[in-house]
């Protein structure tokens, strides 16, 4: 039986579609320079998805080659099309030599191709069992919390078109095109409303729409929780959430020195494996749940935990091999802004990088999936501990104004602390050298990044 597709796809002029293309390939866009044998695990996989398109005569780096559109060309998409199962129909636009096919999301999952089925993560096309598919499906994708409409937010009063702008920058996204324009491409606007995906990115403050969608961090004094010497809560955007908490917990871990044939800092866990743990938690957490991310500090472990557990349909022997995303829309904003990496290996990398350092992470998962970090017990003599890094007042307020606003210039944080140009660019200067925050690009499209509180 074939599924029946009204209204999807939309006519779009010249400009629409090289805004679209500027936009890079994702979890909704996918760029083929001609027809070839796998287009049907694509169609296949947009379909057990959200839907999306498939624009043929583009390279995978956005140069646009053009595609010699026949009707036995198009005769060929709608036959890889019917052939999947259940079959499918798929809408065929074009501007000039470049032909968009216009997938559905369908309503018939779980599809296949060739008994084989996909499922669309990010901007690549993961094959799955039917049983693993069939389960995540069932218990996980009957409503996606990224997914829905926010009718709540008020682009006026409550969209942050800096932090929209930092991401761009970040994602390497040009276009003349408008603000909605550009999160339409994103798959971010249902009608008029932005989801909860782009609320989470771009708004001011996250707790004014989700109470639990914050980042909670507490250092313990010992080995248990009786004892708290100091607690921060971040509840900012998504972005700067996770770039917050990850500097309080690398501004919470011992700088040990390596006397080799050089002096080497390094710090006592690997980075990579805390911000791909962190990211996970930010990433796969159940956002229905009104519980939060935790991070708690121990003197021989760090522990970062998140609600929902592991998502269903993921069997234990594909844990660290195949991601099956809570939250698809989240996963593509973070793979767009380098965040993520190869999908699917986040948990190989934190257990390789913690390997690399002769300790031990250990995984849990109940009604939270938690990772546990093992700290060394006592400094040793080679490695040395070395004291934490110490900020003046005014550092301390520099600091506080480049997390407010990453954009700011060197006269206007003279202004705003009332001292002199002068004495910004010496301050500036000195925290660059504690390693404490570096200048990205040049120019005034440049901004500052904070590397520790």
């Amino acid at each position: 039986m074939l599924l029946s597709i009204t209204s999807f796809f939309q006519s779009m002029d010249r400009k629409e579609l090289y805004g679209l293309i500027k936009t890079g390939e994702g979890y909704t866009l996918e760029f083929k320079e001609n027809i070839s044998s796998n287009l049907g695990k694509e169609i296949c996989a947009f379909a057990n998805a959200n839907g999306g398109k498939i624009i043929l005569g583009v390279k995978d780096n956005k140069e646009i080659l053009g595609i010699k559109i026949t009707n036995k060309l198009k005769s060929q998409i709608q036959d890889y099309a019917r052939n999947i199962d259940p079959s499918i129909i798929v809408n065929l636009g074009e501007i000039e030599n470049i032909l968009i096919i216009s997938v559905a999301k369908g309503n018939k999952k779980p599809y296949s191709v060739n008994g084989q089925f996909f499922l669309r993560i990010g901007a690549n096309s993961q094959q799955l069992n039917r049983d693993e598919i069939r389960d995540f499906f069932q218990k996980e994708n009957v409503i996606l919390f990224d997914n829905q409409p926010n009718i709540s937010f008020d682009f006026d009063n409550d969209f942050d078109k800096t932090k929209f702008k930092h991401f761009l920058d970040l994602a390497k996204i040009t276009s003349n095109l408008d603000k909605k324009e550009l999160l339409k491409n994103l798959f971010l606007l249902e009608g008029k409303y932005l989801k909860n995906v782009g609320v989470l990115f771009f708004c001011h403050r996250i707790t004014k729409f989700f109470m639990g969608a914050t980042v909670s961090c507490v250092l313990y004094q010992g080995k248990s929780r009786t004892n708290i010497l100091d607690r921060k809560e971040f509840n900012a955007d998504i972005l700067s959430n996770y770039n917050n908490a990850l500097i309080y917990i690398i501004s919470k871990l011992n700088t040990n020195y390596i006397i080799k044939k050089e002096r080497i800092e390094k710090l006592e866990l690997p980075e990579e494996a805390l911000r791909e743990a962190l990211v996970n938690a930010i990433v796969h957490r159940d956002y229905f749940s009104t519980g939060h991310v935790q991070i708690d500090i121990f003197l021989d472990r760090v522990e970062i935990s998140n609600p929902g557990g592991l998502v269903k349909g993921l069997s234990k022997k594909d844990f660290g091999k195949v991601s099956l995303p809570r939250n698809p829309l989240i996963m593509d904003l973070m793979l767009r802004v380098n965040k993520v990496e190869r999908i699917g290996s986040g948990i190989k990398r934190i257990k390789d990088a913690m390997h690399n350092y002769d300790l031990n992470v250990k995984f849990e998962s109940t009604g939270f999936f938690r990772v546990i970090f093992k700290r060394q017990a006592t400094p040793q003599a080679t490695p040395q501990a070395t004291p934490q890094v110490r900020f003046t007042e005014l550092e301390k307020k520099i600091i506080s104004k480049i997390q407010k606003n990453f954009k700011i210039s060197k006269n206007e944080l003279a202004k705003e602390l009332n001292v002199s140009p002068d004495t910004i660019k010496e301050y500036l200067k000195r925290l660059k050298s504690k390693k404490a925050i570096r200048r990205i690009g040049k120019t005034s499209a440049g901004y500052w990044e904070i590397l520790r509180p």
